[in-house]
Parts: C-alpha cells; sequence; structure tokens
C-alpha cells in the first residue's frame, strides 16, 4: 500500500515551531521519551511512548496526515492515516 499523503507535502521540511522540544510539555511542564516534527506546520510534539502523546493529539486536532522522528540522527516519517512508515 502506497501513500499518498506524501505528495503533498511540502518540497522541505517545515522550521520547527519550538526547536527545544514538545510544545505543549514545555508549557505544561511535563517531560517526554521522543519528539515528532509534523511536515504540514512544523508542530515538535511527543510520540505514543510519552505520557501525554501531543503528536498524535496534533494529528487529530489538525487532520495534517506525516510527521518525521524529530531525533538527532534519525529520519523516518509516519503516515497517521495510512499507519505507515514513509
Amino acid at each position: 500500500m502506497a501513500c499518498e499523503h506524501v505528495k503533498v507535502l511540502p518540497d522541505s521540511d517545515p522550521s520547527p515551531r519550538t526547536p527545544r522540544g514538545c510544545e505543549e510539555c514545555l508549557a505544561e511542564g511535563s517531560r517526554w521519551v521522543h519528539l515528532r516534527l509534523c511536515l504540514s506546520c512544523g508542530h515538535v510534539g511527543c510520540c505514543d511512548s510519552s505520557p501525554r502523546r501531543h503528536a498524535t493529539a496534533h494529528f487529530h486536532e489538525s487532520e495534517h496526515p506525516v510527521v518525521r522522528s524529530f531525533e538527532q540522527g534519525e529520519d523516518w516519517r509516519w503516515c497517521f492515516v495510512d499507519e505507515l512508515i514513509v
């Protein structure tokens, strides 16, 4: 199965809105495990292994389908809609 959502992504990754960590966790004073960058708008949220799961919450609120790992040395992408690494 191919993911059609990658075809509508910008040519380059957006600048992270908060490069220091998960936007919501920083505001709440909570912690995260790993970070994800929304490839539609640059939102930085925490992964589903984190207690608050802000990257997935951002997808449900915004319907922005694809994130990439925001961890150093990782470059994989995930489509929430198709539930695929793309």
